[in-house]
């Protein structure tokens, strides 16, 4: 088994490609050890020193670890533990696993500019991000501010804010005149 590995916009993130798939359907994220119940996989990639953050999309693993950590140390290990994870033959998430769009729900009034919303993010903007090892997913729209969750490598990417601003931001008040401001959300 070779895993490749590519930078991230943040410096704190690496993304790791296995060569195989890792998830069938949807992301999952675990901002931290205690999420990391349900896989079997990220519960591994906590046990080493260092991992702060663990994301999962189709193909990629991406891993965001502790600022005092280097690369150098962190990474042989990380891959040994993704190699003898699926050299193992245990699944990536447990059977209680239930693959979501991601999105957030948003029921009454906006509807339709909820749904142009979600197929912009599902069509133009989730595709290039997932490039970078994260997603942004629709968290909720009120009085024309889109409100946006970002994990894996952008959660706390220097360059997130920007991202947001003059990229998603951009795209979304173009396309949807009802928009006036895309503000990220923890």
């Amino acid at each position: 088994m070779f895993i490749q590995t590519e930078s991230t916009p943040n410096p704190a993130t690496l993304k790791f490609l296995p060569g195989q798939t890792v998830l069938d359907m949807g992301t999952a994220d675990f901002p931290s050890p205690d999420a990391a119940g349900s896989s079997p996989l990220a519960t591994r990639l906590f046990a080493v020193d260092g991992v702060t953050g663990v994301f999962f999309g189709n193909d990629f693993v991406t891993i965001t670890k502790a600022d005092a950590v280097e690369w150098d140390h962190l990474k042989p290990s990380l891959l040994g533990a993704i190699m003898e994870h699926f050299q193992s033959g245990e699944p990536v998430m447990g059977a209680d696993h239930q693959p979501a769009s991601g999105h957030a729900e948003h029921t009454g009034e906006d509807g339709e500019v909820v749904g142009q919303i979600k197929e912009l993010l599902d069509s133009r903007v989730r595709p290039a991000v997932a490039q970078d090892g994260g997603d942004i997913t629709f968290h909720g729209f009120e009085r024309g501010v889109v409100y946006l969750h970002m994990q894996g490598a952008c959660a706390g990417c220097p360059s997130s804010t920007l991202t947001l601003k003059m990229g998603i931001e951009n795209l979304l008040r173009h396309y949807i005149p009802e928009v006036t401001e895309v503000r990220p959300v923890a």
